[in-house]
């Protein structure tokens, strides 16, 4: 493994670590107010796009990182769905 792959996971990890709170928040309160589901269909559509631009890549890190994030920002917008309040 090289450096700059080293760097990648570096930075992969901080990113997806930083992401995992949140989901875990949302998932204990099922307060979803904040959240913005066009916003997080934006959001997963791109990093499924990042995630495929990893595999073109070869990248481990850019893989490892987006398909958690991938993972994740799927159970964000399922909890959207889920716990939104229909008035």
């Amino acid at each position: 493994m090289n450096f700059i792959e080293i760097i990648g996971f570096v930075a992969a990890f901080l990113t997806t670590a930083a992401f995992l709170p949140q989901v875990y928040k949302t998932w204990k309160t099922k307060d979803v107010s904040a959240l913005s589901l066009p916003m997080l269909l934006m959001f997963f559509t791109g990093v499924f796009i990042w995630l495929v631009y990893g595999f073109y890549k070869e990248s481990p890190s850019m893989i490892m990182a987006n398909a958690i994030t991938l993972v994740s920002a799927f159970f964000l917008i399922y909890f959207k769905i889920k716990y939104t309040k229909n008035i």
